[in-house]
């Protein structure tokens, strides 16, 4: 099952877990109200797996990749996590499958709050369009994801501040009508 806790909000290393203390646990069910879709599936299984079939042709996650996240593995490792720990919006949903690994995806809330959601081998989780978010490696440095989309993979970061963007005002829409 998925963790998350609100931020502690301390500088220094963001792949450390920064839980408040005390700790400030955040629910499956309000992760649902912000928008944040999950399931959890069998990794090891991910070429053949039933489930995951069903909820990309439920959603229409038509297109997919595998990244890995390490040193070794991805060209200007240090420069790409900075770019993926500013805090930004898409146009689109964020969708990833962590099959091997773990990290932190970070969201504010609905009182501009950064809420920590920490992933691992298993979960798929969707950012819906228009939520500020970031993302990183934990203190293992290492995430193996598959990455979906609705169509022709896009990757446009939007640095915040992005509410002029039509996806973020749909995203203040669907927070308030939630509230």
């Amino acid at each position: 099952m998925v963790q998350a806790w609100y931020w502690d909000g301390a500088a220094g290393d963001p792949r450390r877990p920064h839980r408040a203390q005390p700790s400030r646990p955040v629910s499956l069910e309000q992760l649902r109200r912000l928008g944040i879709l999950y399931w959890k599936l069998d990794p090891d299984k991910y070429e053949n797996d039933l489930e995951l079939e069903k909820i990309r042709r439920e959603r229409n996650y038509s297109w997919m990749d595998i990244i890995t996240i390490c040193e070794e593995k991805l060209p200007d490792y240090e420069e790409k996590i900075k770019m993926f720990y500013e805090e930004h919006l898409h146009l689109d949903d964020e969708i990833r499958y962590v099959l091997d690994g773990s990290g932190y995806f970070d969201v504010r809330d609905d009182e501009d709050r950064w809420i920590r959601i920490f992933v691992e081998k298993g979960d798929l989780i969707t950012l819906p369009a228009g939520i500020y978010h970031r993302f990183t490696v934990d203190e293992q440095n290492y995430v193996k994801a598959m990455r979906l989309f609705v169509g022709q993979p896009v990757w446009t970061a939007y640095n915040r501040p992005a509410d002029h963007l039509e996806a973020r005002k749909q995203y203040l829409t669907f927070l308030a009508q939630s509230a």
